[in-house]
C-alpha cells in the first residue's frame, strides 16, 4: 500500500493510472465513488451497507463494472493528526482490498470529509465523503 496519509506531500502515483475507486470505510457502510486523473473528477456511487464477505462480494461487483486500475482509502485522523481505532480499521481495509483485487491502494488523510459532505446537504453521506476523498487525492497528482 502507499500513501501520504497525515501529510500534504504529493502522493507517489505512477502516470499510468488513470481511473480510480475511492472508499469511505466505515464499520456498518462504506461509501464509494470513482474517478478519473485525466479529468480531475469524481463522481459518488453509493453506499455499501453489508459487512464481513458481502462488503467484499459488493465491492467486487463495483470493481468488475467499473475497472478501475488502483483503489483509494480514507484514513481518519483526529484534529491534531493523532491515530485513532478507526484509523487501524480503515488501514486494515485497505490491506485487506490489496490482497483480495490485486490492485495497488493509496491512503488519503479524509479529516473532515464527512463533516464536508453533510454541511453540503448530501443524501448518502458516505458516498460523498468517498467522493471527497478522491478529488482531493486526484488534486495532490496535480
Amino acid at each position: 500500500m502507499s500513501g501520504a496519509a497525515g501529510s500534504s506531500a504529493p502522493v507517489p502515483v505512477p502516470a499510468n493510472l488513470v481511473t480510480f475507486m475511492a472508499f469511505d470505510y466505515g464499520e456498518k457502510r462504506t461509501g464509494v465513488a470513482v474517478g478519473n486523473r485525466m479529468l480531475g473528477t469524481a463522481q459518488p456511487q453509493g453506499s455499501i451497507h453489508a459487512l464481513g464477505d458481502a462488503r467484499f462480494v459488493q465491492i467486487a461487483l463495483r470493481i468488475k463494472e467499473w475497472e478501475p486500475q488502483a483503489l483509494v482509502i480514507g484514513v481518519p485522523y483526529h484534529p491534531d493528526g493523532a491515530a485513532h481505532e478507526n484509523t487501524t480499521r480503515a488501514k486494515k481495509f485497505g490491506r485487506q482490498l490489496h490482497g483480495r483485487f490485486g490492485l495497488p491502494v493509496f491512503e488519503v488523510d479524509e479529516r473532515y470529509s464527512t463533516t464536508e459532505a453533510l454541511s453540503s446537504g448530501a443524501r448518502d453521506a458516505d458516498a460523498a465523503s468517498a467522493c471527497i476523498i478522491l478529488e482531493q487525492f486526484l488534486r495532490q497528482l496535480l
